[in-house]
C-alpha cells in the first residue's frame, strides 16, 4: 500500500483566482510549520508541484525526508483568462461559463485553461508514476486545492460537484491510500 499525505501550500494572500501564476507562499508561521512537520509521517519522500508555492511550503517541510524532483503534473488549476481575477469579475465577464464551470464541473473549461476533466486527467496521470515508482512508500505531497481535490474524488468514488464541496485549508492534511488495485481516503483537511 502507498500511503499519500496531500498538504496544501501555504497562503498566497491573493485576492483572485491562483492557478499557474507562480506566486510565493506565505511561510512566516513557523510554529505552524513545525507542527505539520511532526504529524507528517517521519520516513516519507516529499514532492510537490513545480509552482514556487508549493515547492517552497515542501522545502519547508522536509527536514531529514527524501526530496523528490517537483512533478509539474501536480499544478493547480489552469485556469486561463481567469488567472488573478476575483469571482465577481469572472461572474460579470462569464456568467453562464464560470457558474457552470463550479457547478457542472467536467469538461467546462475557463477561456483559455483547462477543465475538472482535464484536471483530474493530468493528476491521476502523475500520481499513478509516482504510486508505480514508489510502490508501499509513504509520500507527502505538497500541491493545491483543485489538485487535492481530485485524489479526495477519486478515493472517495465522488462526483466532482461533490469533491469541489470539501474545504482544503492551507497547510491542512488529506490522506489517500493505494492500495494497488483500489483507492481509499483517510482524513480530509486535518488541520494541527
Amino acid at each position: 500500500m502507498t500511503r499519500l499525505t496531500w498538504v496544501r501550500h501555504g497562503p498566497t494572500h491573493a485576492k483572485g483566482m491562483v492557478g499557474w501564476r507562480d506566486l510565493p507562499a506565505d511561510l512566516s508561521d513557523t510554529g505552524l510549520i513545525a507542527r505539520l512537520d511532526q504529524a507528517l509521517p517521519a520516513d516519507a519522500a516529499v514532492i510537490s508541484s513545480d509552482l514556487v508555492r508549493a515547492r517552497d511550503t515542501a522545502t519547508a517541510l522536509q527536514g531529514t525526508r527524501l526530496r523528490l524532483p517537483d512533478e509539474a503534473g501536480l499544478r493547480e488549476f489552469d485556469f486561463g483568462a481567469w488567472d488573478g481575477m476575483v469571482f465577481d469579475s469572472i461572474s460579470d465577464r462569464d456568467p453562464l461559463l464560470s457558474r457552470a464551470f463550479w457547478e457542472t464541473p467536467g469538461d467546462v473549461a475557463a477561456p483559455g485553461g483547462e477543465s475538472w476533466n482535464d484536471l483530474a486527467a493530468r493528476v491521476d496521470a502523475a500520481v499513478d508514476r509516482l504510486c508505480h515508482a514508489h510502490a508501499g512508500r509513504d509520500l507527502v505531497v505538497v500541491a493545491h486545492f483543485g489538485v487535492i481535490l481530485t485524489q479526495v474524488r477519486r478515493a472517495l468514488g465522488c462526483t466532482p460537484y461533490e469533491a469541489l464541496a470539501y474545504r482544503i485549508d492551507n497547510f491542512s492534511m488529506t490522506e489517500t491510500r493505494h492500495t494497488g488495485s483500489s483507492w481509499q481516503s483517510g482524513r480530509i483537511n486535518h488541520l494541527v
